[in-house]
């Protein structure tokens, strides 16, 4: 075709070369025949445009030429992109239907957190309408605290559990995660039933350890007088005396746990926090620590910010803290260090215990705050532990919405980081320009 245009156009200048030599006027008759041929081609042009503006006509236009060719390959990219919209709005009605018939409710987010689609279930359990609430703020759709600071954080693979908005004494599990070009996907699942059975298990486990508290108390009041006199009673009694003694203390105290995570489980934040000094608990608990370890005579090492406090609830956070570091002492071996920090940087407040003790296997980690989970059966049992701390370490966290951080490796050691955000920390203004003091009480 390129050929064929080159020949027309040659054609044409050669009948006006001729044409201007017999008349004697050959650069007129060449000028007249150029302005003939770019008008040509500026009709044809016109004719391809409004072909192309109208998306009713179907047929290109005629024309000769490289014209043809353009038209034909424009005609057959529009009716390619023709079958491939059709072909993707089949796969979106596609989604569409299966999203609707989802029993967990869906909304599609845009960078803003803007509703951009919804199914019915939304409607049921969010109160998110589709279409109606197109371009609104699921924040303010859904006005739940808890919901807007989950949307805000946007860390992918975690879920909260949240009341719906919709009906009371129903219960559902949001999860957030990143869904095609800049936008999210938030799904909610209800999950009153496994609520309620929590509720039931938290319940039992609160009435049955508040009924065993006085019993125990009373069989160990008694046993505490017996080891006492224990001289006058005879020799093959006292093993089974001091067993039975260590053994209620262990019972005594795991019950004493029990009924702190059932207290610790009834609401997600402190109800009336106050300001605490954690450089006087580290203190406090620095010294226990020391009377545990005994002749094992483990070196302690302490960087402790003075100024640096927390707002919250101190038994709490004593519990807390006090756990991480009696783990420490009971899994460091003889004369091992134990570090204890307490700092401040833009990102918050840390509690920080870090042991050159046993370590623990990558596989047990995640799992370590599960109550009653141990890594070492027999020697948790053995250093009196009830497989509770941890749990308890992680339910005051949530409490003081802290988080817990893992490090460990077998036989170098562990680092346990309990982390504050500045909306915990008093004065938290300060925190950039604050820095660790450091005290070796070791």
């Amino acid at each position: 075709m390129q050929q064929r245009d080159a020949w027309r156009l040659a054609a044409l200048l050669l009948t006006a070369l001729l044409i201007g030599t017999l008349v004697g006027k050959t650069k007129w008759c060449l000028l007249a025949a150029l302005l003939g041929y770019v008008a040509w081609l500026h009709t044809r042009l016109e004719l391809l445009l409004s072909w192309l503006r109208d998306h009713k006509t179907h047929e290109p236009p005629e024309a000769p030429g490289a014209f043809e060719e353009i038209s034909l390959e424009i005609d057959y990219l529009r009716e390619r992109h023709k079958k491939r919209k059709k072909k993707l709005a089949n796969y979106l009605k596609q989604f569409q239907q299966a999203t609707r018939a989802l029993p967990d409710a869906t909304v599609v987010l845009d960078a803003h957190g803007e509703v951009r689609w919804a199914n019915a279930a939304a409607r049921r359990d969010l109160g998110v309408r589709w279409p109606e609430d197109v371009g609104q703020r699921v924040t303010n759709l859904v006005r739940l605290p808890a919901l807007r600071a989950f949307i805000e954080r946007a860390q992918e693979g975690e879920a909260i559990e949240i009341p719906s908005p919709t009906e009371n004494q129903r219960y559902l599990s949001v999860l957030l995660s990143p869904y095609g070009r800049d936008q999210q996907l938030l799904v909610a699942r209800d999950i009153t039933q496994l609520h309620r059975a929590n509720e039931i298990r938290r319940d039992f486990v609160a009435n049955v350890s508040h009924e065993l508290r006085t019993p125990i108390t009373v069989f160990q009041g008694y046993l505490e007088n017996l080891v006492a006199q224990a001289e006058q009673a005879p020799p093959a009694w006292r093993p089974a005396l001091a067993q039975m003694n260590a053994h209620s203390e262990r019972m005594r105290q795991l019950v004493e746990e029990l009924l702190l995570l059932s207290s610790l489980e009834r609401e997600d934040r402190v109800p009336r926090p106050e300001v605490v000094d954690v450089a006087a608990i580290v203190a406090e608990i620095q010294s226990r620590a020391r009377d545990l370890s005994g002749q094992r005579e483990h070196l302690f090492a302490l960087e402790i910010d003075p100024q640096l406090k927390l707002a919250g609830a101190r038994g709490e956070l004593y519990s807390a803290f006090s756990n991480l570091v009696f783990n420490a002492v009971h899994y460091t071996p003889e004369r091992g260090i134990i570090r204890i920090r307490w700092y401040g940087d833009e990102a918050g407040a840390h509690f920080e215990v870090e042991d050159n003790g046993v370590g623990i296997a990558p596989e047990h980690v995640p799992r370590l705050t599960e109550r009653f989970y141990r890594v070492d059966q027999s020697r948790s049992r053995a250093n009196g532990g009830t497989g509770l701390g941890l749990a308890i370490v992680k339910h005051v966290l949530v409490r003081h919405n802290a988080s817990l951080t893992i490090e460990s490796q077998p036989g170098k050691g562990s680092k346990f980081r309990c982390d504050f955000p500045p909306s915990e920390v008093v004065d938290a203004r300060r925190l950039p320009d604050m820095r660790p003091s450091l005290r070796d009480a070791g």
